[in-house]
Order: C-alpha cells, then sequence, then structure tokens
C-alpha cells in the first residue's frame, strides 16, 4: 500500500505535464493550420489583379493586400515619421505622407524607408514630390488600438510613430477627410532615391510545424522516462 502510495504524486504530475505536452503540440498544429490559411489568403490578394480604391473602412476591410492606386498631390509638410529598421538593421523611418485626392479626401501612404540621418526633408527634395502624382500600392488596415501593451506610446509631439494610428494622425496634423486605411507605396524608384518603397514584408514565419513536433517529442520522451521509472521502482520492490 505504501509503494502503491508512493507513486501518486510522481504518477500524477507526469500526467499533468504529458496532457500539457499534447495539447501544446495540438495548439501548434491549430496554429499551422490557421498560419497556413493566412499565408494562401495574403498570397492571393497580393497577386490578384488592381481594383479601384475604396472608400468606407466596411469596403476596405477584406481587401487588405490588394493592388490599387491613387492620383492626388501629397502634402508634405505635414509627414508623419514611423519608427522602422531596414533590411541590414540600420535605423531609420518610414515616410507617411497625406495625399488629397481630387475630391477633396486624404489618402495616408507609407512612401517607404528614409535612413535616421535623412528625416530632414531638405536633405530628400527630389523625392519631396510636388504636383499631381499617381501612388500604386498594397491596401493596409491600420489597428485599431496599440497592437501590444508592451509597446511604448506613439509620440505625437516628436511626430515619433510606433505604430499607424490614423485618427490621432489626422488630429495631429489637422487633415479633414482622411480615408480609414492607407497604402503602402511599391517599389517604384523615387527621385533622388527616397524614400525607398516596396517596404511591404510579405512574408509570414511559419514554424509551427516545427514547435508540434518538438511538443511531441517531449510529451512521448516524458512517457518513456515515467515507465522506465515504473519499471526501476517495481524492480526496487520486487528486490526489497
Amino acid at each position: 500500500m505504501s509503494a502503491k502510495k508512493s507513486l501518486f504524486w510522481p504518477s500524477f504530475f507526469a500526467l499533468l505535464a504529458f496532457l500539457l505536452l499534447l495539447g501544446l503540440g495540438t495548439w501548434q498544429v491549430q496554429r499551422l493550420g490557421w498560419k497556413e490559411r493566412l499565408i494562401a489568403a495574403r498570397h492571393a490578394a497580393v497577386t490578384a489583379p488592381p481594383i479601384p480604391l475604396p472608400r468606407p473602412l466596411e469596403a476596405a476591410q477584406g481587401l487588405e493586400y490588394r493592388h490599387v492606386s491613387a492620383t492626388g498631390s501629397f502634402v508634405n509638410d505635414r509627414e508623419f515619421f514611423l519608427g522602422a529598421t531596414d533590411e541590414d538593421g540600420h535605423a531609420g523611418y518610414h515616410v507617411i505622407t497625406p495625399l488629397r485626392l481630387a475630391d477633396g479626401a486624404v489618402l495616408l501612404v507609407d512612401r517607404g524607408f528614409i535612413p535616421e540621418d535623412r528625416k530632414a526633408p531638405a536633405s530628400r527634395a527630389e523625392g519631396e514630390l510636388q504636383g499631381t502624382v499617381t501612388v500604386t500600392g498594397l491596401i493596409r488596415l491600420a489597428p485599431a488600438a496599440k497592437p501590444a501593451w508592451f509597446l511604448p506610446d506613439n509620440s505625437v509631439e516628436r511626430n515619433y510613430w510606433i505604430w499607424v494610428d490614423i485618427p490621432a494622425m489626422a488630429k495631429a496634423a489637422r487633415l479633414d477627410r482622411v480615408l480609414p486605411f492607407y497604402i503602402d507605396a511599391d517599389a517604384t524608384p523615387n527621385p533622388g532615391g527616397l524614400p525607398i518603397g516596396g517596404q511591404t514584408r510579405l512574408e509570414l514565419p511559419n514554424n509551427h510545424l516545427q514547435y508540434a513536433i518538438t511538443w511531441y517529442a517531449l510529451a512521448a520522451a516524458l512517457a518513456v522516462i515515467y515507465i522506465l521509472f515504473i519499471r526501476r521502482r517495481r524492480a526496487e520492490g520486487g528486490a526489497s
């Protein structure tokens, strides 16, 4: 009776850990399916034919990453600077410029990356396009709130943004009739080379299969260890 009792807690915790590991593996399998559907949807959107520029948010919500074009004039004196790094990890900004459309509505355009030392418009004057321009790019939806609790707040006073907050940007720049989404400009070169467009990160990491295999392997290893433990205990009990 005492031998059986002594196995209760080891068995209890082993079973608990085993079920937890199985649960984590199954969760990663579910995440794998979700990520594959997300990747497929994004690929389908990016490779689909261009569409007319939507207007209400409801029309844009199912069209993220679709190609659009918009014609208007940039409001260059009201640029926003979104903290970013380039592919090599160098610090800089994404320049988000309001584009005033023919009907007076305003579309925010992420024109692309500039190095940290080129923030001043005078240092990239050629790229400060004047007059009527046509911009092509991908529809992007801004988050409804801070994407993660650990992110710093946007600094409106410094014009330094961590994430795109369209209502706050519109208020800060005193812009009316701002569309409730923005576009990432494509890689068409700008005069002078800046900003560098085509910055949309389309590839999504998908390591869920490896994670699932790891959790299931740990569960199997735990089961083997537990069986060996029970056999040893029984052998010791028989020897006594």
